[in-house]
């Protein structure tokens, strides 16, 4: 193909999914990598990286749908950043999933595997997530047949989620179906209220304007949160604003709102004020409940999560005389799930503020063999740790996306507990970190889930036993 600029390929076959969700084509023994296609599309792509064994493209065009295509079902679909796998039957998603986490781990992990389970889906493929965040803007996202029509402006009150790769434009949302209602009928309300009285919309170029954010959380028990976030105080109207919320939608059991006068929208270091309820919501998992607060890390998904601890459980075989460590523990909602069948549970976090909402779960469902700890793993676990907590006989590590650092590992095994069960969102960096750790563990079980049907996101569980 050479080394020539601008090279466009033509009638390119797409054969599958790699990993993050990019498609690929075989040209002339190469691998090429590209977005907005799927397998049995015929392809033409421009090259945008081109190197000696593979390249990236951008699709020019489809000559040829592939048969594996249906109808999304959002018009928003494409457009909005939230789903990327509308167009795919569910049960085409979860076959690619489950080829994501087989490739990852021999790829990228280079390991002697078990038979992979078949992946568990999801019962729910629509209305499925528990939290939602929108964003208010006064800048629209515009379609392309809008973008020609010269008096359609862009300077408009939008409310729904960031364009996708659009950092400083949203999409007006008209129906969400990630999340059952009255999500959408909030939504709407606190835009239209907010346009009827003038309050403004955020400009995040400017960092300027009122109205930012609103964070709804539906809990199966039928509690609902919803957290409205503004960008500076005005009493008046924050106070107008969320009582003509709670008095037309009486279902909200607890209504908050957050100043937050930073350039990023993180909530961790702000401090969501009570408006009217108790300022947090109950969630149930089975019969254990969870305290969840405007802050708290709860799996998104309730019913999935309920599946992936019951998987944690399985795999774990516990006996009942076991210690266990949970690592990444959060707000203790794994440890806590599996308490009946271990004799001491210890949840090590990094952030405070979890951990403490791991004590107020552990004391909530009377779990009293349990110790949260805060703090850095590869720090606290010293002799002296372990001669107040004991060593670990399991040790169960759910890490956020980047996966566990060398450091963690290199105590992991140092540590040495019979078995270790990794819980990840992300098959390639679990997989760097199984290499590292078959120095000595053995992989016993590998255990895909979805939990976001739509997106290209996998959780994989995978089970290691102690080599003698």
């Amino acid at each position: 193909m050479g080394k020539k600029k601008n090279i466009v390929l033509e009638n390119l076959l797409v054969t599958g999914y790699a990993a993050e969700g990019k498609c690929l084509a075989k040209h002339e023994g190469k691998v090429i990598f590209m977005e907005n296609a799927v397998p049995g599309d015929i392809v033409t792509v421009r090259l945008t990286k081109n190197k000696k064994d593979w390249a990236e493209g951008q699709v020019l065009r489809i000559s040829e749908l592939s048969a594996e295509r249906i109808q999304p079902f959002c018009k928003h679909f494409g457009i909005c950043g939230g789903c990327q796998w509308q167009m795919l039957p569910y049960e085409k998603q979860l076959l690619y999933k489950q080829d994501q986490v087989l490739q990852s781990l021999r790829r990228i992990g280079k390991l002697e595997l078990p038979e992979i389970a078949p992946i568990i889906g999801s019962g729910k493929t629509t209305c499925y997530r528990n939290k939602l965040e929108y964003t208010y803007s006064n800048h629209r996202y515009l379609l392309k047949e809008e973008l020609a029509d010269e008096q359609i402006s862009s300077l408009q009150d939008a409310a729904g989620f960031h364009a996708r790769g659009i950092f400083d434009k949203v999409v007006d949302v008209d129906t969400c179906h990630l999340q059952e209602e009255p999500t959408n009928f909030i939504r709407k309300e606190i835009k239209r209220w907010a346009i009827e009285h003038h309050v403004s919309f955020y400009d995040i170029k400017r960092h300027e304007g009122l109205l930012r954010n609103v964070q709804i959380r539906l809990c199966r028990t039928g509690e609902i949160m919803v957290n409205v976030v503004f960008g500076y105080l005005d009493a008046q109207i924050l106070n107008a604003l969320l009582q003509h919320i709670q008095t037309l939608f009486p279902v909200i059991t607890t209504l908050l709102y957050t100043i937050n006068p930073k350039w990023n929208d993180s909530l961790n270091d702000l401090h969501p004020v009570t408006f009217s309820g108790k300022g947090y919501v109950i969630e149930k998992l089975e019969r254990f409940a969870f305290k969840v607060g405007p802050k708290s890390f709860f799996q998104t998904n309730t019913a999935q999560a309920e599946i992936l601890y019951q998987t944690v459980r399985r795999l774990a075989e516990l006996k009942g005389s076991e210690t266990v460590y949970d690592l990444y523990c959060g707000t203790g909602s794994i440890g806590i799930f599996l308490s009946d069948q271990l004799a001491k549970l210890v949840g090590i976090e990094l952030i405070p503020d979890a951990i403490e909402d791991a004590k107020e779960n552990a004391a909530l469902n009377k779990v009293g063999h349990a110790s949260f700890v805060a703090g850095d793993v590869t720090e606290i676990c010293t002799n002296a740790f372990f001669e107040t907590h004991g060593r670990p006989d399991l040790i169960i590590s759910d890490p956020p996306r980047a996966g566990m650092s060398d450091r963690l590992v290199s105590k992991l095994l140092e540590i040495g507990a019979e078995k270790i069960i990794y819980v990840s969102c992300n098959p390639a960096t679990q997989a760097r970190d199984l290499n590292l750790l078959s120095e000595k563990y053995q992989i016993s079980a590998v255990q895909p889930l979805d939990m976001f049907p739509h997106t290209l996101h996998i959780e994989n569980v995978t089970s290691l036993f102690l080599k003698h």
